[in-house]
């Protein structure tokens, strides 16, 4: 017999199936937990930061408020009466009762620009002016401005 001959009765060589993507391993598995879990624990801080910070949203709509209110009627001592009102209700929500509910004047004013980082601030005496009915020594849209920086940017001790 030819070796020829039994090379050409031989059937041809067939290839096995090719490896399919499903189910995948359980390499895999691991990794999509482990994403999962970490998607989850990135979307429980961000929720947890979200709602820490509600009482600044609040906060700075009630000031929005209070600015269409200034706009419309143009009181500049009712204005400051009501942000400083806001903003002691502010403090008292996000820090100590004991340190701030009995702070005003000069404690009250040294505390508010020294709460928050560099930005615009509280003008010295604009709480006495309330009280003095001096309505020439306050600049609404100063008072303002130094309200919304507080009310973004102001430190809260952990």
């Amino acid at each position: 017999m030819n070796p020829q001959d039994a090379l050409s009765a031989l059937q041809p060589l067939r290839e096995p199936a090719n490896i399919g993507w499903w189910p995948p391993a359980p390499g895999w598995w691991m990794l999509a937990l482990l994403i999962l879990l970490l998607v989850t624990a990135a979307a429980w801080i961000l929720y947890r930061h979200w709602r820490r910070r509600a009482y600044r949203r609040r906060a700075l709509h009630q000031l929005r408020e209070l600015r269409a209110n200034h706009a419309r009627h143009a009181d500049v001592i009712r204005y400051t009466t009501e942000l400083n009102a806001l903003l002691k209700r502010v403090a008292l929500d996000a820090y100590a009762r004991d340190d701030l509910a009995a702070a005003s004047g000069e404690a009250w004013e040294t505390f508010l620009n020294e709460s928050a980082p560099d930005g615009p601030r509280f003008d010295t005496g604009f709480t006495q002016a309330v009280y003095r009915n001096d309505s020439t020594s306050l600049c609404a849209d100063s008072l303002h401005a130094a309200a919304r920086h507080w009310l973004r940017y102001h430190r809260v001790p952990a």
